[in-house]
C-alpha cells in the first residue's frame, strides 16, 4: 500500500496525518505533497522524517491511494492526472462534488455505493457532513420533506491565515486579513462567494450535497452559512420537516443508536453540544431536540463537529478504510 497525502502542510492535512496515526491505518509507503513552496521541507510522522514531495513526482510513484486537501484548482489539475495512473483520489475540495460521474461519500450513509472502478471520490462539505449524519437515520424513519438550516462556523475552516487573523486581532496586531472585515468580536454571515440567487457557494453546497448524499432530489433545503470566531469545530441550527410524524423519545432513540452520532441532550443540567468540546474528537453531536410548535412534524435540533475531522480528515480516511476493508483498492 503506497499512500500519499497531498496538501500535507496545511491544517486539514494535519489533521488528515493526526488521524492516520491514531486508526493506525496500515500503508507501506507514505508520500507527502505539497505546494512548489513547500517541497523539500521535512515533516515528522509516527517518529520518522519524510520529505515533502511536489505533485509531478508523487505522480511518477503512483501511489494506491491519494488523500487530497489542495484547494479546488488544485484538484481539478491533478487529480485526473493521479487517477490515470491508477490512483484512488479522496478528494476533500469542492472541485468534483457534484459531477454527476463521482461520489460524494459518507462511509456510514452511502459507501455501498462505491466501485472498484471509481478512481476520484468526493469528500462532502465539513457543514453537510455534519447535518446529513444526524438526518440520514431520520429520513429512513420519517422522509424529509423540508430542512432550514443555520451555521455557525470554526475560523479554521478557512485555514490557518483565518486562525492567524483572529489571534491577531485578540492581541491588537493589524496583521494580514484573509476575511473582508474584523472576525474577532464579530460575526461574519459570508462564507465563500456569493451567487446571483443572494446565496454564496457555502449555502448552495449544503443544499445540492444534502440532496446528492440522502439520494432525494426532492428535498427542500434552504441555508444560512456563518462564520464565527470560534476554533473547536462547526454548530448548526437545524430545523427538519417529515412527511410522517415523530415521537421525540423514538428520535432520541435512533441517534443514539446512530453510529457516528452522541446525542447530549439534558438542558435542565447544562448539557448540549458545544464546538470547544467537540474538538479533536471524531463523533457528531447532537441535542436541543425539540417539536416544533408552529408546524406539524417538524424537529429542531442541534448539531455539532469538529469541520476538521469527521467534517473533513476522518471521513476522506474512512473513505480509504472502507475501500481497503472491501478489496476496493486494486492490488
Amino acid at each position: 500500500m503506497k499512500l500519499a497525502v497531498v496538501g500535507a502542510t496545511g491544517l486539514v492535512g494535519q489533521e488528515i496525518l493526526k488521524v492516520l496515526e491514531e486508526r493506525s491505518f496500515k500503508f507501506d509507503q507514505l508520500y507527502l505533497v505539497a505546494s512548489a513552496k513547500s517541497v523539500g521541507q521535512i515533516i515528522k510522522f509516527k517518529g520518522k522524517e519524510y520529505t515533502i514531495k511536489s505533485m509531478e513526482e508523487a505522480v511518477k510513484l503512483a501511489p494506491d491511494v491519494a488523500i487530497f486537501s489542495a484547494g479546488g484548482n488544485t484538484s481539478l489539475e491533478w487529480a485526473p492526472k493521479f487517477a490515470e495512473v491508477g490512483t484512488i483520489v479522496i478528494d476533500n475540495s469542492s472541485a468534483w462534488r457534484m459531477d454527476p460521474t463521482k461520489k460524494l461519500v459518507v462511509p456510514e450513509i452511502n459507501g455501498h455505493e462505491i466501485t472498484i472502478d471509481d478512481r476520484i471520490i468526493a469528500n462532502p462539505n465539513c457543514s453537510t457532513i455534519q447535518m446529513v449524519m444526524a438526518l440520514a437515520p431520520l429520513h429512513v424513519k420519517y422522509k424529509i420533506k423540508r430542512i432550514v438550516v443555520s451555521t455557525y462556523q470554526s475560523v479554521t475552516g478557512t485555514g490557518k491565515d483565518a486562525v492567524q487573523q483572529m489571534m491577531d486581532e485578540r492581541q491588537g496586531i493589524n496583521g494580514p486579513k484573509v476575511y473582508p472585515h474584523n472576525i474577532d468580536m464579530n460575526v461574519l454571515p459570508h462564507i465563500d462567494s456569493f451567487l446571483d440567487n443572494g446565496y454564496t457557494k457555502e449555502e448552495m453546497k449544503m443544499v445540492n450535497e444534502t440532496r446528492k448524499i440522502l439520494g432525494d432530489q426532492s428535498l427542500a433545503v434552504t441555508s444560512t452559512t456563518v462564520r464565527i470566531p470560534a476554533v473547536g469545530g462547526h454548530s448548526e441550527a437545524v430545523n427538519v420537516e417529515f412527511h410522517e410524524d415523530f415521537k421525540l423519545s423514538e428520535v432520541r432513540s435512533i441517534l443514539a443508536d446512530t453510529p457516528g452520532v452522541i446525542v447530549q441532550d439534558d438542558p435542565k443540567n447544562n448539557i448540549y453540544p458545544m464546538p470547544i468540546n467537540s474538538h479533536g474528537r471524531d463523533e457528531v453531536f447532537v441535542g436541543r431536540l425539540r417539536r416544533d410548535e408552529s408546524q406539524p412534524n417538524t424537529l429542531n435540533m442541534w448539531i455539532v463537529a469538529d469541520n476538521l475531522r469527521k467534517g473533513a480528515a476522518t471521513n476522506a480516511v474512512q473513505i480509504a478504510e472502507f475501500m481497503t476493508e472491501r478489496s476496493l483498492v486494486a492490488e
